[in-house]
Parts: structure tokens; sequence; C-alpha cells
């Protein structure tokens, strides 16, 4: 008896220091495949002297924690979507020739119903340098093109199950991440992730150059469009974690395919007071004056077809934008959930 009275408190201790440590454990948020950011302030904007004027002014937006997906999404997550809801891309679906006028300049001749089948923009590389002024002399609508079928209706995804989904539209990004519980990125969330900590840097990475040490990145190695010298190893997409993390544990932040952002593009918007705005979800709509009947959302992180002598994709603060039903062969996504 004198014995179990010298021990009970013992077992006692030993009891709820137990139901505290499973207390404690309960409370550690855990989401598969994704990475916790942590909140605070990020200084937004251009690094360099390659950055647009869109890039500018620098401001500080604070932004609350949250959960992002380690890689971008890929073509066997968007199966398993496509599978259990029977969703169509807009790459799979006939063009609206009434929707789709609404983007273009007044009086835009129509069409022939020939080339308003389901299909999307392709990338060809050309034969020899040309006027970088033109991306039409690269690109190409093609039908049968959708995320089965990236380069055209010849091809397919066979062997690439691991790499990241193209030929998704921002309409349909926001669709896999609403049916995943997710969400796309703020343009905020997306870049103060993307720096992983590091202040004022011009990539994930750091500032060393892209082009120097080992492959840090899926881009454009050589004179776009027309020789790329696959020093990365990769004419198109990359495997997702086929190039080292960024200090957060994201993956491609930087080049393999553009990723959609939930904001609207404005190319004034940093002037805005609304910019500094924390956790702001960017401006009411798009504003592009090169594009002004378009509504553009926004897009992020550069692709294998960025390279420094066109657009530099690659960079932490750059910013582009798309129109909402545009699918390339060169542009995914990655989701993002709040963090309880």
């Amino acid at each position: 008896m004198r014995r179990l009275i010298l021990i009970l408190p013992v077992l006692l201790i030993l009891f709820f220091s137990c139901k505290e440590e499973k207390k404690t454990q309960h409370t550690i948020e855990i989401k598969e495949g994704m990475a916790l950011i942590p909140g605070g302030t990020l200084n937004m904007g251009g690094d360099n002297e390659q950055a647009d004027p869109n890039e500018f002014p620098k401001h500080k937006v604070s932004i609350n924690k949250f959960w992002m997906d380690e890689t971008e999404v890929t073509n066997t997550q968007f199966e398993k979507f496509v599978k259990a809801t029977n969703y169509k891309t807009v790459a799979e679906r006939p063009v609206d020739w009434e929707e789709m006028k609404k983007s273009l300049p007044p009086n835009t001749l129509k069409p022939a119903d020939s080339l308003l089948l389901p299909g999307a923009l392709v990338f060809h590389k050309t034969d020899q340098p040309v006027s970088l002024r033109n991306p039409g002399l690269w690109w190409s609508w093609t039908i049968g093109a959708d995320w089965q079928h990236p380069e055209g209706p010849e091809s397919n995804i066979k062997n690439k199950m691991n790499h990241p989904v193209v030929q998704i539209a921002w309409e349909d990004a926001d669709a896999y991440a609403k049916w995943a519980g997710k969400r796309l990125p703020t343009e905020a969330e997306w870049e103060w992730a993307a720096r992983g900590g590091k202040e004022n840097m011009i990539y994930p990475w750091g500032n060393e150059d892209v082009d120097e040490g080992d492959p840090k990145a899926n881009f454009w190695q050589g004179l776009f469009p027309y020789e790329n010298k696959k020093i990365d190893g990769y004419m198109t997409t990359a495997p997702a974690k086929s190039f080292p993390s960024n200090d957060y544990g994201l993956y491609d932040m930087s080049g393999n395919v553009w990723e959609w952002c939930s904001d609207w593009l404005d190319m004034e918007y940093y002037k805005n007071p609304s910019a500094t705005k924390a956790n702001n979800k960017g401006p009411q709509k798009s504003f592009n004056p090169m594009m002004p009947f378009q509504q553009e959302k926004v897009i992020r992180g550069g692709s294998f077809l960025c390279n420094d002598d066109y657009c530099s994709g690659y960079r932490n603060a750059r910013r582009m934008g798309s129109s909402t039903d545009t699918g390339l062969n060169h542009t995914g996504f990655r989701c993002v959930k709040d963090a309880q």
C-alpha cells in the first residue's frame, strides 16, 4: 500500500501529461501535399532593373498564414476531379462566339464555324529568329488541344501524369479548387509564398542569375522562340519536384507553368491605396490598356517558355494576365487553403 501511495502521484502526472500531449497533437493542422506558409508583411513589387512599370511602387501588404499546394496541380490530381464530376474544361467545349466577341474590339468579324470547335492555343517553335512583338508567330489555335492533349489531338499525357496539368483556363482552375475544398491564391499570397521568407530577392532561390550554377527551374534556355538548348533537360513541362524547393517547401514557383491567381489584373493597381490593405483580394475589375476589351486574371511564376530576352517570368514580382477562358499549354495552377 505504501508503494502504491508513492507511485500514484507519478502515475497521475504521466496520465495528465499524455492527455495534454494528445490534446496538443490534435490542434496541429496537417494538410497532405501542402505547406504551411507563415503570415507576415510582404514588401510587394519589383526588385531589379528588369521590373515592368506595373510592378511598382513597392508596397507593404500584411498576409495571414495559409496552406499552399507544394506543387502545381498534376494531371493525376486533375484526372481525379474530372472522373468525380464529369467536368468539361473550357478547351473541350465548342467556342461560344457571342461570349467570345465581348473580349474583342467592336466589329471584329466572326471566324469560320470550322474554327469555333473545341480547342486551345499551342506553342510552336519557329524555324528562325522572329519579332518578339508578335506572339501569333509562335502560338496557334489548335482544334482538339485540351488538358489530355496539350499539344493537339495527336499528343497525350500517358507518360506525364506527374507533370502539371496544362490547357487550363481560369474557370477550370477555380472549379477544381472549389471541388478540392480550396481556392486560388491571391496575387499577394502567391508572391509572399514564392519569396520563401527572403526579403527583396529577385527569384525564389535568391539573387543568383537564372542561367548561373545548377539548373534551378524549367525555362527556355537559348534564343526564344526558335532555339532551346534544354540545359535543364526539358522542352516543355517537367515532372513535379524536378528542381529544388524554396525555403517554404514549394516547388516550381519559378518556371514550368504559369499559375492562375484569384485577382483581376490591373496594370495600375499598385498605385491604388487599397493595394496596401491587409489580405486584399485585388481590384474589382481588370485594366490592361494593351487589351482594353478583355477582362484578365493574374498569372504568376513564368513557364518553360520564359527567357530573359522575352518575359523573365520566373522573377518573384513578375505579373502578367490572361482572359479567364484562355487555355495554353504552358498554363496551370496550384491551390491554397485558409489556416485555422
